[in-house]
């Protein structure tokens, strides 16, 4: 059995034609700029050392080495058949706000560390409790988009947290009640498993409905949760990472606030309970709740290391960047008594 773990990185091969078009254009026009001089022919007896082969060597080292990287980042398996591990858990769903008030700090400190970022360290280590359950991620601000579809693999649901910006959604608000829509359509239909909501949002609702949604979610058997960022005392936005300016409104800058009732009534019509992310306990809190959901049997699909092949694809890249390394431009010396093409 041989398959590709990344498949979708195939359009890297683009790569290939562009160098080979570049290095035609390159010799064409190396040529043409001899043939201004004389004779190509003549021309060639007066640079003996000049290798017309060597520099197509090359690139065909190049392209054997691009290759190989691609193949590599592919992630080719083959040998051992995937395994089926069974284990018991929970399908979990994050819901996160990437709404531009989610820029502000997450404490009274206009130059503490942003609700974003505070939600991010959060997922990271609540990715790591939950190695046993299926997770997923949605972001949302003025619309809700799926980034990640559940999943056993950590790994990958961490990695998704590094790109996460307050521009991955263009139109601005809290759909918080969108969010929790989406992740009730893609959630799996089996109901012998057990599901959990995590919001995590400064619960500024510009759109409503969410008290209603949660409502609809937990007659679904979905629980949803609410973890709250941010203060009552609200605080200011900013324009830029390093904090010199933040949002206007006829002159006064904007604050943004917590709204910690509007969470609370979230997550009290899913049956899931309020935290507020800024507190010690939070993360324990929202892993003690998910604990209470029944666990059920999920299948994971997982190859022993023995099945990657990517490390041989990795070293022919490295062998032939060094054999590229150590050809001359020039024609060997020991290679010239023989003669590889006739006219």
């Amino acid at each position: 059995m041989f398959n590709f773990a990344n498949p979708e990185y195939i359009y890297l091969c683009i790569i290939i034609p562009i160098i080979i078009l570049l290095y035609w254009l390159n010799r064409r026009s190396r040529i043409k700029k001899i043939k201004i001089f004389g004779n190509l022919n003549t021309l060639r007896h007066l640079m003996p050392d000049v290798s017309k082969y060597m520099h197509g060597v090359k690139v065909v080292i190049y392209i054997v080495a691009i290759i190989a990287l691609i193949i590599m980042i592919m992630r080719p398996r083959s040998g051992e058949k995937e395994q089926i591990v069974n284990t018991t858990g929970s399908e979990i769903f994050i819901a996160l706000d990437v709404s531009n008030s989610m820029l502000a700090s997450s404490t009274d400190d206009p130059n503490g560390l942003s609700r974003l970022d505070k939600a991010k360290l959060l997922l990271e280590k609540l990715f790591e409790k939950r190695r046993n359950d299926k997770v997923g991620l949605i972001v949302f601000a003025g619309d809700a988009y799926l980034q990640l579809p559940l999943t056993t693999d950590i790994i990958s649901a961490k990695q998704y947290l590094d790109i996460i910006s307050t521009d991955m959604v263009p139109s601005q608000g809290t759909a918080i009640a969108e969010a929790i829509e989406m992740a009730m359509n893609a959630f799996s239909s089996d109901a012998t498993t057990h599901k959990g909501l995590i919001l995590i949002t400064d619960s500024e609702d510009h759109i409503g409905e969410a008290v209603e949604m949660a409502a609809n979610a937990d007659k679904q058997n979905i629980q949803v949760n609410v973890i709250g960022l941010g203060t009552s005392n609200g605080a200011p936005i900013p324009i830029d990472k390093d904090k010199l300016a933040y949002f206007t409104n006829n002159g006064e800058i904007v604050k943004t606030a917590l709204n910690a009732k509007l969470a609370k009534d979230i997550a009290n019509a899913g049956s899931g309970i309020y935290v507020n992310g800024t507190t010690s306990s939070a993360l324990d809190d929202i892993s003690s709740q998910l604990d209470k959901l029944s666990k059920s049997e999920l299948k994971t699909h997982k190859y022993k290391s023995t099945a990657e092949l990517f490390p041989l694809f990795a070293w022919i890249a490295i062998v032939m960047l060094f054999i590229e390394v150590f050809i001359p431009n020039k024609k060997i010396s020991w290679l010239r008594k023989f003669i590889f093409f006739s006219k």
